[in-house]
């Protein structure tokens, strides 16, 4: 039978939340099949310091730990209440554990005035998804994730993973390792030279980047135990020429976050730090690195566009695609409505910022 543990509300749950880190939630989402480092605490105390609040709900069998989610909520204007985001989650040992979670979630929810929670279960490789709508969710158009990728394989030799990938990425690589580069997996104080990579390589997409502050933060959260932060360093003059924040969580490693320098591109350096990150992820033991975020397109039409098209996702896809990974769909969206009136305005509001 499920019981609590600390009860705040009713059984079979309690939140995880007296601490910044809770050991005993990374201890089981790090052991699940499903397990994904924005669930992990450290990324709900990142998000902490940029307006969001983390909870952890975690449902209970007696001590043991057989379901959550980590919860963020995030303020609406005008003291109308929060917003409630799952992201990669919930966890559950077990689907039938659901309508207990779901009976937590609604209590920690209303709790915090959350007009609706917003839950985006993330990718499922190797087992069918739960049927959200059955489970008292409605389909939802806006998603805060990405909800196309593409994953690569890291089982078999280095070799074997190299020959998946299509010839001009291979040759790109081995460029970069003829190059005079290092690649170093940077300390705290060099953080700053890919903050100023990815404003730049912000700058020449034209696609929005997080202030210095989120990646130093990111950092001190994340690594040594759960990412590293690779960066390509010319041999001689000694500047930043690429970079990737690389996470991982169980069997999957995931791109965070990439950057490059407008200088000397023709020492494909960022090429070069990517494979160092797959590497980095193959040694820890990572089946899959998850590439994070392409236009949301069948593969036929990503095939078919790609190189007409440079807005949106559209501008890394070219790159992405040549590292021999399959094109994946997430389980998308649901939501789960509270307060129908501000969940109408939000949608009108949504709308209106799709069709600007």
């Amino acid at each position: 039978m499920l019981k609590s543990g600390l009860i705040h509300e009713r059984p079979p749950y309690m939140l995880l939340s007296a601490t910044p880190i809770s050991q005993a939630w990374d201890d089981y989402v790090l052991a699940h099949p499903r397990a994904h480092v924005l669930q992990l605490s450290a990324w709900g105390e990142l998000k902490a310091g940029f307006g969001w609040q983390p909870e952890r709900l975690a449902l209970l069998d007696g001590r043991r730990i057989v379901g959550g989610a980590q919860v963020l909520f995030r303020r609406l204007p005008l003291r109308l209440g929060t917003i409630a985001y799952i992201p990669f989650g919930p966890l559950l040992d077990d689907e039938a554990h659901w309508p207990a979670l779901r009976q937590a979630l609604d209590v920690l929810c209303r709790r915090h005035r959350a007009a609706f929670l917003k839950l985006e279960p993330g990718f499922y490789l190797t087992e069918a998804a739960p049927t959200w709508s059955i489970l008292g969710l409605r389909s939802s158009p806006q998603t805060i994730q990405p909800p196309r990728s593409i994953f690569i394989d890291l089982s078999g030799s280095e070799d074997g993973i190299l020959a998946r990938m299509n010839q001009g990425t291979r040759r790109k690589i081995r460029q970069a390792l003829k190059a005079p580069l290092d690649f170093i997996q940077v300390s705290s104080a060099q953080v700053d030279d890919f903050a100023v990579l990815i404003a730049q390589t912000g700058a020449r997409n034209a696609f929005g980047v997080h202030e210095a502050a989120y990646y130093q933060r990111a950092y001190n959260l994340l690594v040594p135990q759960h990412a590293a932060l690779l960066v390509a360093y010319h041999r001689e003059s000694r500047q930043a020429l690429a970079g990737v924040f690389v996470a991982q969580a169980g069997q999957t490693a995931y791109y965070l976050y990439g950057a490059s320098s407008d200088q000397q591109r023709e020492l494909m350096a960022s090429y070069g730090v990517q494979w160092q990150a797959m590497l980095w992820a193959k040694a820890r033991g990572a089946r899959w690195y998850d590439m994070w975020g392409i236009p949301d397109e069948d593969e036929a039409a990503l095939e078919a566009q790609f190189q007409a098209r440079s807005d949106g996702l559209w501008g890394v896809y070219g790159f992405k695609r040549g590292w021999g990974g399959q094109v994946v769909r997430s389980a998308a969206a649901w939501d789960r409505v509270y307060n129908p009136l501000l969940y109408a305005a939000y949608q009108q509001l949504m709308r209106r910022r799709t069709s600007d």
